[in-house]
């Protein structure tokens, strides 16, 4: 039969469609997947028979004598999961976690509940940081290359130089990928019932394709096990182009007769930046305990230097967290952030005392005006020890605008601790801080509560003082030609505002005495006013210090006749403010001042003025001066080489020194 020349065309399309048809069955052979339907048991459900670290399998059921099962058993009965195969394509870019195991971002942290017994597990695709090489400037970009080994005569080597000739492709940039966990919430005993700490969770992390679910029971050689110290872990690894799988696991069992709740809540985080929860337990604090009375005290962070999100330095990068030596509560996480925000007493979400027992601001300090961060709190028990923790403010992390905002290192940075205590009741000695002249003076002194209601009035009182001497002072300043030319002035080296400063920083320490209580035996401290009662009214002076110190008026009074004709303080020891200070001014100031300073040995030196002392580290505050804290600062002056100071007195409305 013929055919129609449209039927012709048809039957040549026909014809030419099955042949390009066999030939891409034939060149490509398709696999089809098939979707089948799999179970939803988790693999991850209570097993209350292992112990981290364990070679032998957990118990399935309620733990109560069933036979014990090997790892191959377990993984035979472990539910599938849905993995596709297509020829064409590569895992990496069309695979998928495995079932159950939650993804994790750069810097997006993920909160979770753990139970006794139970796996969380979770998975850091290399994919999600793809081509952030060149961003980071830390990882090299892929290229090709040739690697040609010259034979002896300038031919080409035989087996390995042909091997080492061919071109190939340089292997996966690689990243540095933190892991870090903080424990929000941990098991909370019965009272009265455990002293047992709760258990610490764990951390496994597999970098093996082998090991998608690292635990208790994966293979050993193919993970990394570290348990949570304090409440944190911190965990570093190379990121090539593997995924990194990773597991938290809580601790097989918890006494419920021991511990009212065993639920564990927990923040995690995976970052290609740096660590996004942190804690350093064995550097310095970064934080100093300044001085303490019996219901008071005052701390202050390290120097703190302009950032590109706060050059200015008007924002608190710190907050604070205090609480009592020896509380049970705190054990378990004492190194994490949202733990020591749930537990803590001062500054813990659950804690019961006042929000503004704690009073946060910015000041400059010391003899170089060096930026802090001070925390003055009130409120607190007498003859007490306590503990501070000092941690950088997540939501000061630069970089962040918003709560929501994933920035690195947005979890929070947890410093070592620093322990103080606080003074016995009934004392002599009241701590001041935040005076309006003398702002450099921030510590305890000579006081009585029968005439000051409360310590800002007897801060006023101080102030007020050293303020009319400084204006004496200033008015005698007055009479000298600060203004004049080069050639006529004093000085070459110093002038007038060096005088003045000089001054200022010798008036307040001097007409402030630092004061600590009588009962305090450091040799350096001198006795004051050991005639007058104890403010307790019933602590009586030993009768030998009267024999032997009673008619020396170095020891029967105070530094100034004011403190004790308005103050009245009951007996006290003072911390001598440092002879530097002293020096300071008779190099700062003109001669016709008539300022002058006397060598060590000189008559009454030793009860009138310390030196600071080498020898302990800058430990202790041995000698008084301006920024002065218990513990060694930044604040930290440079020392005279001169030395010796004797009482000030008042001449002509001027506090002046003599020899």
């Amino acid at each position: 039969m013929q055919l129609s020349p449209l039927q012709s065309r048809l039957a040549a399309s026909v014809v030419a469609s099955c042949i390009v048809l066999a030939i891409y069955l034939f060149l490509f052979s398709p696999q089809f997947a098939f979707a089948a339907e799999l179970s939803t048991t988790p693999f991850s459900s209570v097993l209350p028979g292992w112990m981290p670290g364990l070679d032998e399998a957990p118990t399935i059921g309620d733990g109560s004598g069933e036979a014990k099962m090997t790892a191959e058993e377990i993984e035979s009965r472990a539910p599938p999961t849905y993995e596709p195969e297509f020829g064409l394509f590569d895992r990496t870019v069309m695979g998928r976690a495995p079932s159950g195991v939650i993804t994790l971002t750069n810097n997006a942290p993920k909160n979770t509940n753990i139970d006794p017994g139970t796996l969380t597990s979770f998975v850091f695709e290399a994919k999600s940081v793809a081509g952030r090489g060149d961003e980071l400037g830390n990882n090299n970009p892929l290229e090709l290359r040739s690697d040609v080994h010259k034979g002896a005569q300038g031919s080409t080597g035989s087996e390995n130089a042909d091997e080492n000739s061919e071109i190939k492709r340089r292997q996966s940039p690689t990243k540095t990928l933190w892991i870090s966990g903080n424990t929000c919430i941990q098991p909370e005993r019965v009272p009265d019932q455990t002293t047992l700490d709760p258990p610490q969770l764990t951390l496994y992390v597999s970098t093996s394709k082998d090991n998608t679910t690292p635990g208790p029971m994966a293979d050993k050689k193919k993970q990394d096990v570290l348990v949570f110290n304090e409440g944190a872990v911190m965990y570093n690894t190379t990121l090539g182009g593997d995924d990194v799988y990773f597991t938290i696991a809580g601790p097989p069992k918890v006494a419920s007769d021991a511990f009212a709740t065993t639920t564990y809540n927990v923040n995690v985080a995976a970052s290609i930046d740096k660590s996004y929860f942190s804690y350093d337990a064995d550097s310095e604090p970064n934080v100093f305990w300044v001085d303490s009375d019996s219901g008071a005290t005052l701390m202050a962070s390290g120097e703190l230097k302009p950032t590109e999100s706060d050059p200015a330095l008007e924002k608190p990068p710190y907050t604070m967290f205090v609480f009592k030596e020896g509380d049970m509560a705190m054990n378990g996480v004492r190194n994490s952030y949202c733990g020591l925000k749930e537990y803590s007493l001062i500054g813990g979400t659950r804690s019961r005392m006042p929000a503004d027992m704690m009073i946060t601001r910015m000041a400059k300090r010391g003899t170089e005006s060096i930026t802090k961060q001070e925390f003055f709190l009130s409120g607190l028990n007498s003859s007490t020890h306590y503990t501070a923790v000092l941690a950088s403010d997540p939501s000061a992390a630069p970089g962040r605008k918003r709560a929501d905002d994933n920035v690195p290192g947005g979890g929070g940075f947890v410093f070592r601790q620093t322990p103080f205590q606080t003074s016995e009741p009934g004392g002599s000695c009241y701590l001041i801080q935040n005076l309006a002249f003398c702002d450099q003076t921030q510590y305890r002194v000579p006081g009585n509560k029968d005439k000051f209601a409360n310590a800002t009035v007897l801060g006023k009182f101080y102030d007020d003082y050293a303020k009319e001497m400084y204006d004496n002072f200033d008015k005698a300043l007055q009479q000298v030609q600060c203004d004049a030319p080069s050639t006529s002035r004093y000085s070459l080296a110093r002038n007038c505002n060096d005088c003045k400063e000089a001054y200022k920083n010798w008036l307040c320490t001097v007409s402030i005495p630092r004061c600590e209580e009588f009962s305090n035996n450091a040799t350096w401290l001198q006795m004051r006013n050991i005639g007058a009662p104890f403010p307790d009214g019933q602590t009586a002076m030993d009768p030998n210090i009267i024999a032997t110190f009673g008619k020396q008026k170095a020891y029967t009074g105070s530094r100034l006749p004011r403190i004790d004709e308005e103050v009245a303080p009951g007996p006290y020891k003072e911390v001598l403010p440092c002879d530097y200070l002293c020096y300071d001014i008779v190099q700062s100031c003109a001669s016709s001042m008539g300022f002058s300073c006397p060598l060590p040995g000189k008559l009454n030196f030793n009860v009138s003025y310390g030196q600071r002392n080498e020898t302990s580290g800058n430990t202790e505050v041995t000698c008084n001066y301006p920024g002065s804290a218990h513990y060694k600062s930044g604040a930290a002056p440079v020392l005279s080489s001169w030395s010796g100071m004797l009482l000030p007195v008042l001449l002509g409305g001027i506090l002046r020194l003599v020899l």
